[in-house]
C-alpha cells in the first residue's frame, strides 16, 4: 500500500502529465514577464502538489487542478500588484478606455504571434475573476465547469463569458494599445 506522500506525488505527476500545457498557458496569460512567469509556474506547481494532501475527490481532477492553479495565479497577481503598484482594471474600465486602431494581417506567422501577444496583453489587464473565467473558457471548459472552479453560478458565468468576449473583441479591433490607466 502506498504511503500518503507517495499517493500525493503520484496524483501530482498524473495531473501535470494531463494538464501541464494548460498550466503553462495559464501562467503565460497571467504573467507577461518571462522571469515572473517562471516564478508563477513554480508557485502553481507547488500549490498543486501541496493540494493533493487534502484532495477528497468531490470534484474532478481537472476541476481541482484549474481551481488550485487559478487561485495560485490570482494570489501571485495580487502580491505582484501590491509590490509593483500595478492597477488591475474591471471589465467596465476596459470597456471605457480608448485606444489607437491598428490593422493586423493574420497571414504571416510573425503577425500571428503578435496577435497572440496582443490578446494575452488584453487578458492580462482584466481583473482576476474575469481573467480566470476567460482563460478557463479558452481551455474549453463550459459555463457549468467554470462555475464549479470559480464558485459563481453557471448562468452568471455564461453572461460574463459573453461580456468578456465582446469587450476583448472590441479592444482587439481597436488595436489593444491600452496604455491609459
Amino acid at each position: 500500500m502506498a504511503s500518503a506522500e507517495n499517493l500525493q506525488d503520484e496524483m501530482y505527476r498524473d495531473a501535470v502529465s494531463a494538464h501541464g500545457p494548460a498550466l503553462d498557458r495559464l501562467a503565460r496569460a497571467y504573467e507577461a514577464d518571462s522571469e515572473d512567469r517562471r516564478d508563477l509556474l513554480q508557485e502553481i506547481h507547488l500549490a498543486l502538489w501541496r493540494s493533493f494532501r487534502t484532495f477528497n475527490a468531490r470534484c474532478s481532477i481537472r476541476t481541482w487542478v484549474y481551481r488550485v492553479a487559478h487561485n495560485a495565479a490570482a494570489s501571485h497577481v495580487e502580491r505582484s500588484s501590491r509590490l509593483k503598484s500595478k492597477r488591475l482594471v474591471s471589465l467596465e474600465e476596459v470597456e471605457e478606455q480608448g485606444s489607437i486602431a491598428t490593422k493586423v494581417d493574420t497571414g504571416d506567422s510573425v503577425e500571428r504571434i503578435q496577435i497572440l501577444e496582443q490578446l494575452f496583453a488584453l487578458i492580462q489587464r482584466l481583473n482576476p475573476l474575469d481573467r480566470q473565467v476567460i482563460l478557463l473558457y479558452l481551455e474549453g471548459l463550459d459555463a457549468a465547469a467554470i462555475g464549479e472552479v470559480t464558485g459563481i453560478s453557471s448562468g452568471y458565468t455564461a453572461t460574463k463569458i459573453h461580456r468578456i468576449k465582446a469587450i476583448l473583441t472590441d479592444r482587439f479591433r481597436e488595436g489593444g494599445n491600452d496604455d491609459k490607466r
